[in-house]
């Protein structure tokens, strides 16, 4: 009875597929495994990249004894059984805190003393920034490890070691709806499996109706119906909007996570064409922290009508992304002269902060001139 996923669970770094940046050779996270270090951590991507695999294989480098807690269910006194659980002496206790983001404020507080002394080797996985859901004082002490969503070809490569034969039109449409999250496509695959006797494009695709149709806020569906819901919005289709946040809230999705998104939506896709959807985008997320289910849902439900309705406009997106790509591709382009910061005189006297009366010079760089991002 144990899911296809556990049974592939990779025991070692050689075994790990993707997150080549932390993994490979001389990269950080194999080098804290291969020198031994102890310490406490954050694992931070979307869902079936590894986060739980990784904390696995790490608490058996350091050969500890291992927990694993869900942060939507567990509280206190789960952690008070673990610090009170008699182990080998010297031997570390890792806690793996699954959705750590879920942990309140006074709930993170308890955990910190103990994070700090070393008696607990605390492992957060989390979808959300942490920056924004785990406290200062909790995330000075962990180092925070970024994963990345899977690439086509390492999907490929774990679909492979299930040893079901998928047809090369089954294996690619079950990469995409997949979306990085080998989780997923594991999931479909033994579903399909133990519904028909073969996985083809068709089955897949009828296991996908009958599996998936509820929103699962642990996290199957999780991207599907926010993606809808500022497809929604940017379409300016405010039915369709309140429909997929409705979906969200009666699943219980964390109010605070749709109320971010608004707020990047705001900037991202009304922008300009409507300036204060930056405003009412900031006052829900505000209301929301401050008020919380149920009442939120009407909090929710305003900006989510207002943003739908407002005109959309992406040319401020379009041009900080466009001057972001000059700024990688180009370093550090002198700044030109008369626009330097010049508080010595040694610099006014270099021409430093020299003014112009040339209305027509643009101040970019002399390697850019003339390069417009903003129409």
């Amino acid at each position: 009875m144990e899911p296809l996923a556990n049974k592939l669970r990779p025991s070692t770094l050689d075994d790990f597929v993707g997150q080549e940046h932390l993994v490979g050779s001389e990269k950080p996270f194999r080098l804290a495994i291969e020198q031994g270090h102890i310490f406490s951590f954050v694992l931070w991507g979307p869902p079936g990249t590894g986060k739980t695999t990784l904390a696995r294989i790490y608490a058996n480098a350091i050969n500890a004894a291992f927990y694993e807690l869900s942060a939507v269910s567990a509280g206190k006194e789960d952690i008070r059984r673990i610090l009170k659980e008699r182990v080998i002496l010297d031997q570390p206790k890792a806690l793996f805190l699954d959705e750590i983001h879920r942990f309140n404020k006074a709930q993170q507080d308890f955990l910190l003393p103990f994070v700090e002394s070393g008696e607990l080797v605390l492992i957060g996985a989390t979808t959300e920034n942490p920056s924004f859901e785990v406290i200062p004082a909790l995330l000075s002490r962990l180092r925070v490890f970024v994963l990345e969503e899977l690439a086509d070809d390492q999907m490929s490569a774990i679909i492979d070691r299930t040893g079901h034969e998928l047809t090369p039109e089954a294996k690619e449409w079950l990469i995409q709806m997949a979306n990085g999250d080998a989780r997923q496509a594991l999931t479909m695959i033994e579903t399909t499996a133990n519904l028909y006797d073969e996985i083809t494009l068709e089955t897949l695709k009828e296991t996908l109706q009958s599996k998936f149709l509820r929103y699962d806020k642990k996290g199957e569906e999780h991207y599907n119906v926010i993606s809808a819901f500022i497809k929604s919005m940017r379409a300016s289709k405010p039915d369709a909007a309140l429909y997929y946040l409705a979906r969200m809230i009666e699943a219980g999705e964390d109010p605070k996570f749709i109320a971010r998104r608004m707020v990047i939506f705001a900037s991202e896709d009304v922008g300009l064409a409507q300036p204060t959807a930056l405003v009412v985008a900031n006052a829900v997320f505000r209301a929301v922290e401050t008020i919380g289910y149920p009442e939120c849902t009407l909090n929710l439900a305003h900006g989510a009508a207002y943003l739908a309705n407002a005109p959309k406009d992406r040319s401020v997106t379009d041009a900080i992304g466009a001057a972001m790509e000059d700024a990688k591709k180009h370093g550090n382009l002198p700044v030109p002269m008369q626009i330097r910061n010049a508080p010595t005189k040694l610099m006014k006297d270099l021409g430093y902060g020299k003014k112009t009366e040339d209305q027509s010079e643009d101040l970019m760089p002399s390697k850019l001139a003339g390069k417009k991002y903003f129409e």
